[in-house]
């Protein structure tokens, strides 16, 4: 069986990484000043955000289209019929409906699809632990079990500086986006879990504030004491990844995962101000790691 994610789901992991996983990747697209790039392929990410905070206009992403996820699976299943695909939240992208359309274009695959219900690095925890428990011989039904049971786990929270690109992408209200932009406001945004959706858990004046926040919701969430598995991913503010990581540490015993940007159709929502964290049990994740 092989794995294929879209690039909403971060990895972290080099090309050569995710081929010894059997893991493929599908890019989402995203268009700034008239030309569209494939993520990964035509763009990178540090290019794309320097882009971002150079210029005035909002970028616009698409998700991939069947045709172009069927190219893939096609690919695959040329050598190995079984497809894992996993896909960042339907709530927030059409690629997992897109997904599933592509399967019907590749009868001779047999393709499982699994809804992570959130993003970015949270999505990805998921698909590294099945990618793992699939190389060790775990059937299907178990695999999907511990995708589950980390989704279930893990949490997600961002804020970030500015509002304008939420706003333009119609990821919040017009109307309280606005309201909130000119009062300065500084969200605090997690992705609930039925149905993968943002939801507002909190708001700040200054963007220290609103760190201070987030750190309070995480430690909030759990007694002290609890050791966490953790990661932290930003667009173009290293020093607000710094400051959460620090934050945190002051309070909580975390065992950190490496600190990496945001995937670009993440950020192209977000802004380059944006700093995201997930957070889960170190113990839950440690029944599933499979390392």
């Amino acid at each position: 069986m092989k794995i294929v994610v879209d690039s909403g789901v971060d990895l972290n992991m080099t090309p050569e990484t995710m081929s010894e996983m059997g893991i493929h990747q599908v890019p989402l697209s995203v268009t700034f000043k008239g030309k569209t790039y494939r993520e990964g392929v035509d763009i990178d990410r540090v290019q794309f955000y320097s882009m971002l905070s150079e210029n005035s206009e909002f970028p616009v992403t698409s998700q991939p289209s069947p045709g172009l996820i069927a190219e893939t699976y096609k690919a695959i299943a040329s050598k190995d019929p079984d497809i894992l695909s996993i896909h960042m939240s339907s709530g927030l992208s059409g690629t997992y409906d897109a997904a599933r359309v592509a399967a019907g274009l590749v009868p001779n695959a047999k393709i499982t699809h699994f809804d992570t219900k959130t993003l970015s690095v949270a999505s990805g925890w998921q698909a590294i632990a099945a990618a793992r428990a699939v190389k060790v011989g775990q059937p299907i039904e178990q695999v999907l079990s511990i995708m589950k049971r980390i989704g279930d786990a893990t949490d997600t929270l961002f804020t970030l500086k500015e509002l304008r690109y939420l706003i333009h992408g119609g990821r919040i209200s017009h109307i309280k986006g606005l309201m909130a932009s000119l009062l300065n406001i500084k969200p605090i945004i997690g992705v609930e879990k039925v149905h993968g959706k943002y939801v507002q858990m909190g708001q700040a004046r200054t963007f220290n504030n609103a760190i201070e926040n987030l750190v309070s919701l995480v430690t909030g969430r759990y007694p002290a004491g609890t050791k966490l598995r953790a990661q932290i991913v930003y667009a173009q503010n290293p020093d607000g990844a710094d400051m959460l990581k620090n934050a945190l540490d002051k309070i909580s015993k975390c065992d950190w995962m490496p600190k990496f940007t945001i995937s670009l159709v993440l950020g192209a929502h977000t802004g380059p101000s944006v700093v995201g964290l997930a957070f889960a049990p170190d113990a839950t994740l440690r029944e599933v790691d499979l390392s």
